[in-house]
């Protein structure tokens, strides 16, 4: 003879476990809404750091083409003065050494010019690595976020523990341990949860 138990203990247990149930559906949910706000402000943070990034490098390159402007404007200044010397004391300025101090100037000053141009664009393209760097985040984070669904995380996991009430029902039922009401109307008393699981997976 097959033991049975109280049917009142069968209710509640199957009471108990559409409560908890209901509790880890609602607790997936919010997990997973708190992780798609987070990705989202992570990902807005990784844009705003791009664009200061950006922002950088422009002003490296401004720096660059300034100070660039200043030393042309320091080695006319240079080459003006070397003319006017020679000049006063009637050196022919096209010929001779006279040249040569001229091009040896200009020479100087395409040097120093290079130099910080370089040394902008070298800064410059850091700048924009960086920036390039927090916009691939911004956008693994902007997909990921966009892959999550509360909703259905949460319906995931309460399809999972129904699945589990179901079967418990079905053990219980069995075994005789509901046997205080008819069927699946021993369910129908934790509001209808076990049943409306049952009516989703087909069985009623």
């Amino acid at each position: 003879m097959t033991p049975q138990a109280p049917s009142g203990l069968g209710s509640a247990s199957l009471i108990g476990m559409g409560i908890g149930a209901v509790g880890s559906a609602i607790g997936t949910y919010q997990q997973s809404k708190s992780l798609k706000s987070q990705l989202r402000y992570q990902a807005a943070i990784a844009e705003i750091n791009q664009r200061l990034a950006e922002s950088s490098a422009q002003q490296a390159m401004q720096q660059g083409q300034q100070q660039v402007a200043a030393t042309t404007m320091r080695y006319g200044a240079v080459k003006s003065g070397q003319r006017a010397a020679m000049a006063a004391n009637g050196v022919d300025l096209g010929v001779g050494s006279a040249a040569e101090v001229q091009a040896s100037t200009d020479i100087l000053k395409d040097i120093d010019k290079n130099t910080i141009e370089a040394n902008a664009i070298r800064s410059a393209f850091g700048y924009r690595t960086q920036g390039a760097g927090f916009a691939n985040q911004a956008l693994m984070d902007r997909t990921s976020a966009g892959s999550i669904s509360p909703a259905s995380s949460g319906f995931s996991t309460l399809l999972g523990s129904a699945t589990k009430v179901a079967e418990s029902w079905y053990t219980l039922d069995k075994i005789g341990a509901l046997q205080g009401a008819k069927g699946g109307e021993a369910l129908a008393g934790s509001n209808g949860f076990v049943g409306d699981i049952n009516i989703a997976k087909g069985w009623v």
